[in-house]
């Protein structure tokens, strides 16, 4: 069997491992050192690659971003912010048919600018979200549906752990990818808003009204948000002003985060020592889906299977918009099944070389970006998509109440609306990136 082969026999080996329920990242890992032991006639070069690439994978700088932003979401929570955002939202917003559902979606949006994870934004806003929710007359699948798809907006709107590891793979600039995800983050919520609109008009019986929040009340919900503000600007407006790198605003925010949770009184006791351990837990998991990863992809680089696929494609003629709708599905099937972080660090470079070689009227840098945001916002629609989406059992087990038939039905709506914002970015691409053209 020739290493071509193996390389293309190593895609069905590596799924059954995942359908075998396998984690990922130890799935990746075995595969790829059992291919380079095949491929290399000999088990030298796969223990040499064993101790090169576990040193040069988590001695890399870029890296040291993800648990800055893990730990500052953790900071986040125990100071009070979700609930402020919750809150402030829902002041202004609850009064409104369908407008408790409004405000979860708003302080998800809120939340994930300070967070960075899908998963953690999407269970913190459940804790606090979800009592209101019950309260006002909403229906559970309706709720568990708007919690699912508005924890997605935690790794669109920057800062996105996704985004940071999709740059490290492209070798493209951390900043200006997240300035590119801020009009398509935006445009998901309004999008929710909006498809919540509809759905408690075509379903009235799905959600109960509350009175409104006097005037004065409102503003100071308002005030209330100013520490979740703070840090956002910070953060992300010291980046743009070359005070810090990306790396750097990181661990602003996550210092930011944990003086805001130390004066609220949210680290007392074994708080902030339970922070520090559920952020090195996330982390180690994060690194070693990397790893696994890195062995996979070299195994892969030596079989030429990227660049064969690459060549092969070009060869069939087939046009860029054709290979990106193929693309663009496989991602929507992928995400029904696996994590997004497993799967943009699995499908990146087989996927990036073969449309990078196509001719998008782009320049490769705008190419880059406007593919990874494209990407990212598919796999958030995955994360959504019945029958395995990752948030939707997230969401689930905090609501055991609500039968998950009906968390289905009702995430349809929302899935409806990213794919027509999914459309809107292929075909204007000119809204992912005319921040990015304007500031650069």
């Amino acid at each position: 069997m020739t290493s071509f082969e193996i390389g293309l026999w190593s895609f069905p080996a590596l799924l059954f491992l995942i359908f075998l329920r396998i984690p990922i990242g130890l799935a990746m890992f075995a595969v790829g050192l059992v291919g380079l032991n095949l491929v290399t006639d000999g088990n030298t070069v796969a223990l040499a690659k064993l101790k090169s690439e576990t040193y040069s994978t988590f001695s890399s700088y870029s890296l040291s971003i993800v648990p800055m932003f893990l730990l500052m979401g953790q900071f986040a929570t125990l100071g009070g912010m979700s609930q402020a955002l919750f809150k402030a939202a829902e002041s202004w917003l609850g009064h409104r048919k369908g407008g408790v559902a409004m405000a979860a979606v708003g302080a998800c949006a809120g939340f994930g600018a300070i967070c960075g994870s899908s998963l953690a934004t999407a269970a913190t806003m459940s804790q606090v979200a979800l009592p209101e929710l019950r309260r006002y007359g909403y229906s559970g699948g309706f709720s568990t549906a708007t919690l699912a798809a508005g924890g997605t907006l935690g790794i669109l709107i920057p800062p996105s752990v996704i985004l940071v590891i999709y740059a490290i793979l492209t070798e493209q600039n951390i900043a200006k990818l997240f300035l590119a995800a801020f009009i398509p983050g935006i445009l998901a919520a309004i999008g929710y808003m909006i498809t919540i609109s509809i759905y408690v008009r075509l379903n009235p019986k799905s959600a109960g009204t509350r009175p409104p929040v006097p005037m004065a009340e409102r503003w100071r919900a308002l005030v209330d948000v100013w520490p979740v503000m703070l840090v956002f600007f910070a953060v992300v407006g010291g980046i743009y002003l070359g005070w810090f790198t990306p790396t750097e605003g990181a661990a602003v925010g996550a210092l930011g985060t944990g003086l805001i949770a130390l004066f609220n009184g949210g680290l007392r006791g074994r708080a902030w020592l339970d922070s520090f351990y559920a952020t090195a837990k996330s982390t180690a998991m994060i690194f070693f889906i990397v790893l696994g990863a890195g062995f996979y992809n070299s195994f892969l680089a030596l079989t030429q299977v990227p660049q064969e696929l690459s060549r092969w494609v070009v060869e069939q003629g087939f046009s860029a918009w054709t290979v990106m709708m193929i693309i663009l599905v496989l991602y929507l099937v992928f995400g029904c099944l696996m994590d997004s972080l497993s799967m943009i660090l699995l499908t990146i470079p087989i996927f990036f070389p073969i449309v990078s070689s196509m001719d998008f009227g782009m320049s490769a840098e705008e190419f880059a970006i406007w593919f990874g945001i494209i990407v990212l916002i598919v796999v958030e629609v995955g994360l959504i998509t019945p029958p395995v989406g990752m948030n939707l059992f997230v969401i689930n087990s905090m609501d055991r109440e609500t039968p998950i038939s009906k968390t289905y039905g009702a995430v349809m709506y929302f899935v409806g609306s990213d794919i027509v914002r999914v459309g809107l970015l292929l075909l204007f691409p000119g809204i992912t990136l005319g921040l990015l053209r304007l500031f650069h």
